[in-house]
């Protein structure tokens, strides 16, 4: 209804126009509403009709953005209380684990860790579960069911260890938290990185550094395979490394060449009520020429790093196809040339799970002694 008016279909006339005309009277103090407040929310702010937010009307403006660890583990609290909790579950640690999610993601992540304690049987939810759950939210779940050949494990391994090994050694990206060639979500691998607190604005070595970071993917399979050999898998890093340097060009000035001027209006069109700009031929051209460099420049760096550091990357690309998930300690150890833990041992160690125990167990659980447990389902 507080769409801008004049954007859509039917002019003057429509319904929904005619009503936010009355609203808009009404706000204004024609009618006797002393005593009446008028409270509204939305998530597009951009696309309001400015006769709302003038003064008068809205007087007030509270923006609310994702919940700082305090908030977030407040609201841990309270979509646990329902959950019967284990005594290894600490919900600081877990909204500390968690920056960037908001309240219906924290939702989401505790109810996926009470079906994941269901599915194994437990009368409790552990931390293990909340490990699983985050797992699946950020990283999209497992496909287990999907049949890889021995030459597509190896090339995801090299892929994935290219992408650890450059956001392991680049100093302002997030650290590492897990690394998996795993199928999840769409895509056959993936490398998580957690910022160490919340996170409010980019700096430009930030940016750098995450471009690297992004490319590292292609750069590995170019290394280890050459130009000819290079697979389709690095197609959504591309995507996410472009944007982020036309971000970079048009948006936020960190071009020196393009200087201090928003492009973004006219990259995006018409959006609202602003009516876009063109642009010619010769900034196009100087934009497109500014994203190349540096993404090119993050390739270069990323193919660096991993000659610099050749025999690191290979000690973790044969432990990722060897374990298949590698969490951010595991990955470290595997860089010294340490052993991991061996299979079979199903002990949790401390810190963050363990790959082992990140993949979901076969066997059927036990009851515990002097209590019954409800059988799993087949």
């Amino acid at each position: 209804m507080g769409r801008a008016r004049g954007v859509g279909m039917g002019g003057g006339n429509d319904e929904r126009e005619q009503t936010l005309n009355q609203l808009l009277v009404e706000m204004d103090g024609f009618e006797a509403n002393d005593g009446v407040i008028i409270i509204a929310a939305t998530n597009r702010k951009d696309v309001l009709d400015p006769a709302l937010l003038r003064p008068g009307r809205f007087d007030r403006q509270v923006t609310v953005g994702n919940p700082d660890i305090k908030g977030r583990e407040k609201i841990l609290n309270v979509h646990a209380r329902k959950v019967p909790l284990g005594p290894d579950v600490d919900l600081r640690t877990i909204a500390r684990g968690t920056p960037g999610f908001s309240g219906a993601d924290l939702a989401n992540l505790v109810n996926e860790a009470a079906l994941t304690a269901a599915r194994k049987g437990r009368r409790f939810v552990t931390m293990d579960d909340f490990e699983n759950a985050k797992d699946k939210v950020m990283m999209g779940p497992e496909r287990r069911s999907m049949i890889m050949s021995d030459e597509d494990k190896e090339m995801t391994a090299y892929h994935e260890a290219g992408h650890a090994i450059v956001g392991i050694k680049l100093p302002k990206c997030d650290p590492v938290y897990k690394a998996t060639i795993m199928p999840r979500g769409g895509a056959l691998g993936m490398v998580m990185s957690l910022p160490e607190m919340d996170r409010h604005s980019w700096h430009k070595d930030q940016m750098k550094d995450r471009i690297a970071m992004g490319m590292a993917g292609k750069a590995a399979e170019v290394k280890k395979w050459g130009e000819e050999r290079v697979s389709s898998g690095a197609s959504g890093d591309i995507q996410a490394v472009s944007a982020v340097a036309r971000a970079m060009v048009m948006r936020w000035g960190m071009s020196e060449k393009i200087g201090n001027i928003d492009y973004s209006e006219a990259h995006e069109g018409y959006q609202g009520n602003t009516g876009g700009f063109s642009v010619s031929a010769e900034t196009k051209r100087m934009i497109e020429d500014e994203v190349k460099v540096i993404v090119d420049e993050g390739y270069a760096r990323a193919m660096q790093i991993l000659n610099e550091y050749e025999d690191e990357f290979e000690r973790l690309a044969q432990g990722l196809l060897e374990y298949e998930t590698l969490t951010g300690d595991e990955i470290k150890r595997v860089l010294r040339g340490e052993p991991l833990s061996d299979s079979d041992d199903e002990t949790p160690s401390s810190g963050n799970t363990p790959s082992v125990t990140a993949i979901p167990k076969t066997t059927k659980p036990r009851p515990p002694k002097g209590g019954l447990e409800p059988e799993p389902t087949a």
